[in-house]
C-alpha cells in the first residue's frame, strides 16, 4: 500500500511527499484487515519513516544498510525511481547481500500455510 492513499501533488524534483492526514487515516485499519501479512517492504524514506522505530537510521542509505536490523516482517528498500539505478550502482551491497535476502524472504512468506 502507498504511503498516501492521496496524491500529494508535484514538486520540483518529482511528487510531494504524502499529505500527512493520509497515511494516519488508512494504514492502520487496512492493516487490521490483513493480519496474514508475513513481510511488509518499506519502499523508499516515507514509509521507512512511518513504520521504523524513531532514530532507526537518518537517511533511506542508511535505513536500507541496517535491514537485518529492522523489526521483525520488516524490510526497508529503496524507491524504485530512475534514480535508484545509480544509487544501486553506488551501493553494491544490495544487490549482493540484500535483494538474495529479499528473495528468501518473499519465499519463506509465500512457502508457510496460510
Amino acid at each position: 500500500m502507498p504511503s498516501g492513499f492521496c496524491y500529494p501533488g508535484k514538486g520540483e524534483g518529482g511528487d510531494l511527499p504524502p499529505r500527512p492526514e493520509c497515511a494516519p487515516l488508512w494504514h492502520e485499519a487496512l492493516r487490521a484487515e490483513l493480519p496474514q501479512v508475513r513481510l511488509t517492504l518499506l519502499v523508499g524514506r516515507h514509509a521507512q519513516k512511518r513504520y521504523l522505530p524513531r532514530g532507526f537510521a537518518p537517511t533511506m542509505t542508511q535505513a536500507v544498510a541496517r535491514w537485518r536490523e529492522a523489526p521483525p516482517g520488516f524490510l526497508p528498500l529503496p524507491h524504485p525511481a530512475w534514480r535508484s539505478r545509480l544509487w544501486m550502482g553506488r551501493n553494491p551491497w544490495f544487490a549482493a547481500e540484500l535483494l538474495p535476502d529479499l528473495r528468501a524472504r518473499i519465499g519463506g512468506a509465500l512457502d508457510q500455510n496460510v
